[in-house]
This record gives C-alpha cells, structure tokens and sequence, in this order.
C-alpha cells in the first residue's frame, strides 16, 4: 500500500499531467499543419524519448510479448492514434474548449463497449448517471450550435469530439485485456510507433517545407513534453493513487483546456456550458463511486481514504 508521502507524490504527477494536457490544443492550432502531421510527429518524437527512457530503465528485456497480445497492443495503437486525429481536427472546426469537454463522453462510452462487448451488468445508477451526463452533453453543445454562424462547422467538431471519445474508449478496452506484467512505458512506445509506420506513407511534404522555426517548435514540444513527458507521469502516478483520485484529478484537464482556450482564443463557455460541464463531472463522479446519491436528496460524497 502507497505511503501518504507517495501518494501526495503521485498526485503532483496527475496534476502536472493534466495541466499539460489541457494546454496540448494550443500547441496544434499554433503548429499551423494539418492534424496528420501532428499526430505523425508526436508518434514519431514520443516513440523515440520513449524507447530512450525504456532502455535507461532496462525494461526491454525480458521480452514479454506474445504473437497475440502484440497484435491487441498495435490493434490499440491503431485506435488511440485515430483518436488524437479526430480530436485535432475537431480543435479546427469549433475550439479548444468545446471539444475537450465532449471529449469527457469517454468514460460512458467506456462503459457502454463495456456491457455491450463484454458482458458487464448495466446498473441502475450507472444508466442514470449516463443519462445526467447526456443531459450536461446537451447543455453543451446546443447553445453553441443554435447560434452557429460558419454552416454547420460546429456540429463537425463535436462530432469528431464524441468519434474521438469512442476510439480512446476502443483503445483503452483493448489495452486493458494486454498482460498485467507489460510494462506500460512499453505500451505506449509501441502504440505510438504503430502511429509512424500507419501514417508516414500519408504525409504531405509541400506542407512540411512550409513548416517554419516555430512550426516544428510546437511539434517538438508536442513530441518531448505532451507525449514522452505525460505519459512518463501518468504512468509514474498510477502506480501510487487509488483509482478514485486519478479519475477526480483527471478533470483538471478539461479546466485548464477551458481557460486556455479562453486566454489565447477568448473563446469563453456560456453559463448554460458551465451548468453542462459540472453535471457531467458529477456524473462521473456518480458513476465511479466517488459521489453517492442517499435517498431523501441529498448527494455525499464517498469517503476512499
């Protein structure tokens, strides 16, 4: 069992996790190339510092694939590498923001593969708690869209927001059923190489040449820092926190994202967005066990310690 000091650790971790990524979209809209070419080289960059960091902690060896479960870690690859994909594209068709809360649909469609795939009970609460996030979902995403004035582009990024959600959910599914003793730095690595062998035949090269000094700045940036870096620490974090904490901190991810969007963009959520959002945070919470809805009304939370 973690130590408090271990655990306070891994909760720094999280926290400088989350907040990088909610500054990820800032840095591929700053890029100026095309979400292929993102996504390219942040597989490409993060494959590299990853498999450095794997080698300096000797975690090649012993060689822990079978012919099977390296099919279902490239097959998750294939899926998380779709995933960043369609959420880049979508930053370009609404913002920042609106697509990184949508992108908060992933623990229910979790859920859904999950009782439809694999046999899981679809519990009263839990359906309840989807349909308050479908609620808050809406709350979203409409108020936006009534006031659309660009033909529909707004409707395009959610949509590849909620397409987003649905492939990271397919990949985590698949990356769960791997062997426990993967180390998961390995994972990673391999995925994100299943994305350079996957795209590299795709990439433009009259837009790379257009590619200036800040261009490929944000793309190393990506590659090192949102990449390497954040999976380095989450992984690192996981290993200390208990479920519960790692799912509450990871809503500091769509926080940060909100702001910067609103800091850079000056794209701001209406107040019926912000009603939207914190439904669909308690929802989560409801769904995980972290909030615990007493009859007579009153929502408490669950004592984890």
């Amino acid at each position: 069992m973690a130590s408090t000091q271990e655990i306070r650790r891994g909760q720094w971790q999280m926290l400088a996790a989350m907040a990088l990524s909610g500054t990820l979209g800032w840095f591929v809209l700053q890029s100026g190339q095309p979400a292929l070419h993102v996504v390219f080289f942040r597989c490409l960059i993060g494959t590299v510092c990853l498999a450095g960091f794997i080698a300096w902690r000797g975690l090649w060896r012993p060689w822990l694939f079978t012919a099977g479960s390296m099919m279902l870690c490239l097959g998750g690859g294939v899926a998380l590498v779709g995933n960043w994909l369609l959420l880049f594209n979508a930053y370009h068709y609404s913002s920042i923001g609106i697509a990184t809360v949508v992108y908060q649909a992933q623990p229910f469609i979790l859920y859904g593969m999950a009782v439809l795939w694999l046999g899981e009970t679809a519990s009263r609460h839990k359906l309840a708690a989807l349909g308050l996030a479908f609620g808050g979902m809406l709350l979203i995403v409409w108020p936006t869209l009534a006031q659309d004035k660009a033909g529909g582009q707004w409707w395009i990024g959610v949509g590849l927001a909620l397409g987003a959600a649905a492939l990271y959910a397919l990949a985590t599914l698949i990356t769960k059923r791997l062997p426990a003793g993967i180390p998961a730095p390995l994972i990673a690595c391999l995925q994100t190489l299943a994305g350079v062998l996957l795209l590299w035949p795709l990439l433009q090269p009259q837009r790379l040449a257009e590619a200036g000094a800040a261009a490929w700045g944000c793309l190393a940036v990506l590659g090192v820092v949102h990449t390497c870096g954040m999976y380095i620490l989450m992984y690192s974090a996981f290993r200390w926190l208990p479920t519960h904490l790692i799912g509450a901190l990871g809503f500091v991810y769509p926080l940060v994202a909100v702001l910067v969007d609103y800091l850079a963009y000056r794209h701001a959520l209406l107040a019926w967005q912000w009603l939207g959002a914190v439904l669909i945070v308690l929802a989560n919470a409801w769904m995980n066990g972290w909030l615990r809805w007493r009859w007579g009304g009153r929502l408490s939370a669950v004592d984890k310690s």
